[in-house]
C-alpha cells in the first residue's frame, strides 16, 4: 500500500472514530430513535436514486436493513443516550469481532482456530474491564446503557453474517441501499415510544450543531467513509485494509477525551488495549501461500471445480469490508 492509500485508510478510521462523538451530540437534541431515522435517511436520499441497483436479492437489502440500521444502530443510539460515554462506546463496539466469530461457528460452521480463539478471550476480556470502567461511573443507568451497547455490538456481528452471505459488489452501493430501509420503521417507533411532541419540537426546532452532526453521521461516516473503504478494498487485500480499522477506538477515545471531556481512567486504557490486541491477535493473518486465493477475494470456482483466472474460472472479485470482517477482520465502523 502505497502512501497515498495508507493516509486515506488512515483518514477513514479517523472519520469513523470521531463519528461517535458526533452521534453523541446529535443525541442532545434529538431523541434517539429519531435520530437514528434521520441518520439513514440523509444518507440513503438522494444518494439511493444515483448509485444503481444493490447487485443482491432483495432479502439481503431488507434483512441487513433491519438488523443493521434499525437494531444495531437504534440500540447504539439508545446506550449512548443512556449514559454510555462516545469514547468507551467506540471501544465496545469492537466486540462485533468476538459475535461476528461466534454467529460465523454457529450458523455458517466456520472453525475457530486456537489462535483466533485466544484472541478472541483477550478481547472479552477487554470488554469485561470496559464493564469494571463503566460501572466504576455510577449508577444502575450507565451498566443498563453499556448492555445496550454490547447488544449493539452483537446486531453488528450478526448483519456481518447478512452481509457475507449476500457478498454485495459494491460496498458504498451496499450501504446507501441498507440505509433505504430502516427509516420509515424506526420513525413509526419513535412516534411511539419517544413521543410526537418530542419528535415534531426536534424537528421544528433549528440547532446548527444537531445539524451539523446529522451531516456528519450520513455523509461522512457513512457515504464518504464506504465510499473510500471500498476504493481501497478493490485497490488491496482485505487483509492490507482491514487493520487500520483498529485505529476507530483510538481516534473515538481520544477525540472523546479532547472535544467532549469524556475521562480517560486507567481502566478504559487497559480495556483498550486488551480489545484491540485481542482483536489484532484473532484477526491479522499470516500471508497465504502463492496458490491460494488472496484474503479478501473470492474465487468462484467454474463446473470443473477450477477456481480464479489461472484456473479458467471467472475473474476473482474482491469482497466487500463487512464480507471480509465476517471471516474475522475487524472492519465495522459506526
Amino acid at each position: 500500500m502505497n502512501g497515498r492509500h495508507v493516509g486515506l485508510a488512515v483518514i477513514v478510521a479517523a472519520v469513523w472514530g470521531v463519528n461517535f462523538v458526533a452521534i453523541d451530540g446529535g443525541l442532545s437534541h434529538y431523541p434517539p430513535l429519531l435520530f437514528t431515522a434521520l441518520r439513514f435517511l440523509v444518507a440513503a436520499v438522494p444518494a439511493v436514486f444515483l448509485v444503481g441497483r444493490p447487485g443482491v436479492p432483495w432479502r439481503y437489502v431488507l434483512a441487513g436493513g433491519l438488523v443493521l440500521g434499525a437494531l444495531q444502530f437504534g440500540l447504539l443510539f439508545e446506550g449512548m443516550k443512556a449514559g454510555m460515554p462516545p469514547g468507551l462506546s467506540s471501544l465496545v463496539q469492537q466486540g462485533q469481532a468476538v459475535f461476528t466469530a461466534v454467529f460465523a461457528a454457529a450458523l455458517l460452521r466456520e472453525r475457530i482456530g486456537r489462535r483466533r480463539l485466544a484472541g478472541l478471550a483477550v478481547a472479552v476480556a477487554g470488554m469485561a474491564v470496559a464493564a469494571l470502567d463503566q460501572a466504576s461511573r455510577g449508577g444502575s443507568a450507565p451498566l443498563g446503557a453499556f448492555a445496550l451497547v454490547v447488544g449493539a455490538a452483537a446486531a453488528f456481528g450478526f448483519s456481518n453474517i447478512i452481509t457475507r452471505r449476500a457478498a454485495p459488489p459494491d460496498a458504498l452501493r451496499w450501504m446507501v441501499w441498507v440505509s433505504a430501509v430502516p427509516p420509515l420503521p424506526l420513525a413509526l417507533l419513535s412516534v411511539l415510544t419517544e413521543g410526537p411532541r418530542a419528535d415534531l419540537e426536534a424537528l421544528t426546532t433549528f440547532s446548527p450543531g444537531a445539524v451539523g452532526s446529522l451531516l456528519y453521521v450520513a455523509w461522512g461516516a457513512t457515504l464518504l467513509g464506504f465510499g473510500l473503504w471500498g476504493r481501497l478494498l478493490r485497490s488491496h487485500d482485505a487483509s492490507v485494509v482491514a487493520p487500520f480499522s483498529l485505529l476507530v477506538p483510538v481516534f473515538g477515545m481520544s477525540s472523546a477525551w479532547l472535544l467532549r471531556g469524556e475521562a480517560l481512567t486507567w481502566l478504559s486504557g487497559a480495556a483498550a488495549v486488551l480489545v484491540i490486541s485481542g482483536i489484532a491477535i484473532a484477526s491479522l493473518r499470516r500471508a497465504p501461500a502463492a496458490t491460494a486465493a488472496a484474503p479478501g477475494w473470492r474465487a468462484d470456482a467454474d463446473a470443473d471445480g477450477r477456481a480464479g483466472r489461472d484456473g479458467g474460472g471467472p475473474a476473482r472479485r474482491p469482497l466487500p469490508p463487512y464480507a471480509a470482517g465476517a471471516a474475522g477482520s475487524p472492519v465495522r465502523p459506526s
